[in-house]
């Protein structure tokens, strides 16, 4: 069997994407998510009905025409390198969210360190889908720390990962699938049939990059001055009690990690979840949140350094 020949136009591509999000962080403008967000809302308002059919239809259509977008793309550019490698790199500065992420938490780290509760609360809805209205500073640190942690995951760790593994159609795709579970996977009474194909979808789209998110949370403990063995324990001690089958994995090694306790009673509008405990540590405080959000950079940007050396293998 012959060996895959190195890829290193979609390499490149990979690189310059990470380093334009390192640099840029989202685009201010025009962002090309927005864009699919405000088109899927669109097809919603025709194609709901109750009912999980529909539901998969919605996401077959939305997701389907977005690999195929970047499939024509990767077609496309075969034998044009220089072409190629601009696209992936537009393509992953577009997917990734890594440096936003980590922006968004400093805003919040900024509010509770002045003690403006009411700031923090008005900072959380980008960070996370619970009312922050009865939130405290306590409150809103866990929840915080908690989105860092899955977040690192679906907005960095999860696109370089199908970046690597199928190029533009796996960054495009995996994007579309992610964004879907955000709009309509959450549970709620709209959404509880019509939105089934979509969270399920992101489940298993998120299913190896979660364990490859806490296998790098492992191994980049100690830069954040973490402990490996701490996340290693609390990832495989605690991390399947989550609801979530992979947040849980994400949020549990970093707990380990930096010696927390994440997890307890979250309120989603009218919706209540008791979430079990994740970590033996004590309950994060604002110095947390630049404590998780350094952990989460250097998780991610390694997660970038082995997409475009696994890239560098294949076809």
């Amino acid at each position: 069997m012959p060996l895959p020949r190195p890829d290193a136009a979609t390499a490149a591509g990979l690189a310059l994407g990470a380093l334009a999000d390192v640099a840029l962080a989202d685009p201010r403008r025009w962002h090309p998510v927005a864009g699919f967000g405000s088109l899927a809302a669109a097809l919603e308002r025709r194609s709901w009905r109750d009912s999980r059919a529909a539901g998969a239809g919605h996401w077959l259509v939305l997701v389907g025409s977005t690999a195929a977008l970047g499939a024509t793309a990767d077609q496309a550019t075969r034998g044009h390198p220089a072409a190629r490698t601009v696209l992936t790199a537009a393509a992953t500065w577009a997917v990734l969210g890594g440096t936003s992420l980590g922006r968004t938490a400093g805003r919040m780290h900024d509010a509770l360190a002045a003690g403006d509760v009411v700031a923090a609360r008005a900072v959380l809805p980008s960070l996370a889908g619970r009312d922050p209205r009865h939130l405290d500073e306590a409150g809103l640190a866990r929840a915080t720390v908690e989105s860092v942690a899955e977040n690192a995951c679906d907005a960095a760790v999860a696109p370089l990962f199908w970046g690597a593994v199928a190029g533009l159609p796996g960054l495009l795709g995996y994007r579309a699938v992610n964004t879907l579970d955000a709009m309509v996977g959450h549970r709620s009474r709209r959404y509880e049939r019509f939105g089934w194909a979509s969270a399920r979808a992101d489940d298993v789209a998120n299913w190896l990059p979660a364990r490859l998110t806490a296998t790098l949370t492992v191994a980049c403990a100690p830069l954040a001055g973490g402990s490996a063995a701490g996340a290693w324990r609390t990832w495989h001690r605690d991390g399947a009690a989550h609801p979530s089958p992979n947040a849980g994995r994400c949020e549990a090694s970093l707990a380990g990690a930096l010696d927390l306790r994440l997890g307890g009673r979250n309120v989603y509008g009218t919706r209540v979840e008791d979430r079990p405990p994740l970590g033996d540590g004590r309950t994060p405080q604002p110095a947390d949140i630049a404590r998780a959000t350094r952990l989460s950079r250097a998780v991610w940007l390694a997660a970038a350094t082995l997409a475009v050396l696994a890239r560098m293998r294949r076809t």
